[in-house]
């Protein structure tokens, strides 16, 4: 269960876009614990600057400030790499629909760029960050590749435009990509401040304050609620993942479903407070209910997630205590 393994050959060079965020940073923790070489690239628009800072004193690791909405910065960064995890990208539903503009320039021709260096610099493996969102409006639950609906925002837009470009490359290129549809991603190190905070989070740190959080919407809207470790795990399965599996794009969770107001009170025990919620308007391009069906993945990326929800939060919440005090 889980990647511990999985193991690469001696000094394979891993590439990390976007590895001063939350999910980046999590994957260059891993890498180096496997002893790999790990160089981070990312341009601190969302990163954390702290999240470089933990592994600056590892001599396996290097850190580009960059940017790959320009073409020449990922050419450099891909220059003796093995394997590409591509995590750079601006998410947040709400803010693509303000931004939509800046979403395709980063999202989509940023991913193009790195596809395309990647391709040039004779990159093994390309592993890239889809979502759930392109899902769309399809009503079926669970979640099924191959059976998607009307985009529902900007944000979903970009990622399914990155997955076709991925196919296109594997299709004419040569070079092997893996899609990762991540669900509700959650755990150590996930942003909650700002307007835009994943609500776990975000809950946690107004628990934690005395203050009363907003629950967009009734709270019976229902998610896949994913940890990290399993997110990890999918990508250095997707590393080593044979040929016949490159061009796809597979779902990335636990296969649970929670509901937000269950979630919310479950907090409320974990931090030992009484605290009620505030019910707000429902957030304009969400879908109501997601739940993945993460057979292919398991078939055909060997794919077994180990960290249920239930253990999943209460790591978080263990974390988030020793981090927000």
């Amino acid at each position: 269960m889980g990647y511990s393994e999985i193991s690469f050959p001696a000094g394979s060079v891993f590439l990390v876009t976007g590895g001063a965020g939350f999910i980046g940073s999590n994957l260059c923790e891993a890498l180096l614990k496997k002893g790999c070489v790990v160089r981070c690239l990312d341009d601190l628009s969302t990163g954390k600057t702290e999240n470089v800072e933990l592994f600056a004193d590892d001599p396996n690791y290097s850190f580009i400030r960059g940017d790959v909405k320009d073409f020449n910065v990922c050419l450099s960064a891909c220059e003796g790499v093995d394997y590409v995890l591509h995590e750079a990208a601006w998410g947040s539903v709400p803010r693509s629909l303000e931004m939509p503009l800046f979403y395709c320039a980063n999202n989509i021709s940023g991913t193009l760029n790195m596809l395309e260096a990647a391709r040039r610099r004779g990159v093994k493996k390309f592993v890239y960050a889809s979502s759930s969102s392109v899902y769309g409006d399809e009503p079926n639950l669970p979640k099924t590749e191959g059976r998607e609906g009307n985009l529902l925002s900007p944000y979903a837009l970009t990622k399914r435009c990155d997955e076709e470009w991925a196919k296109q490359y594997s299709m004419h290129y040569g070079l092997d990509t893996y899609g990762l549809r991540y669900f509700n991603v959650f755990g150590p190190r996930q942003d909650p401040d700002g307007a835009y905070a994943a609500v776990i989070p975000r809950f946690i740190r107004q628990m934690l304050a005395g203050e009363r959080p907003t629950i967009n919407g009734d709270g019976k809207q229902s998610r896949d609620f994913t940890y990290v470790e399993n997110v990890v795990e999918a990508n250095l399965k997707a590393c080593a993942a044979p040929h016949e599996a490159a061009g796809e794009a597979f779902n990335i969770a636990y296969g649970g479903r929670e509901y937000l107001i269950d979630i919310y009170y479950s907090l409320t025990r974990a931090l030992g407070v009484d605290i009620e919620p505030v019910f707000g308007p429902d957030r304009a391009g969400d879908i109501k209910h997601s739940n993945a069906n993460i057979d292919k993945a398991k078939r055909l990326l060997g794919y077994a997630p180990d960290w249920s929800f239930d253990r999943g939060i209460e790591a978080a919440v263990d974390w988030y205590r020793e981090n927000l005090s």
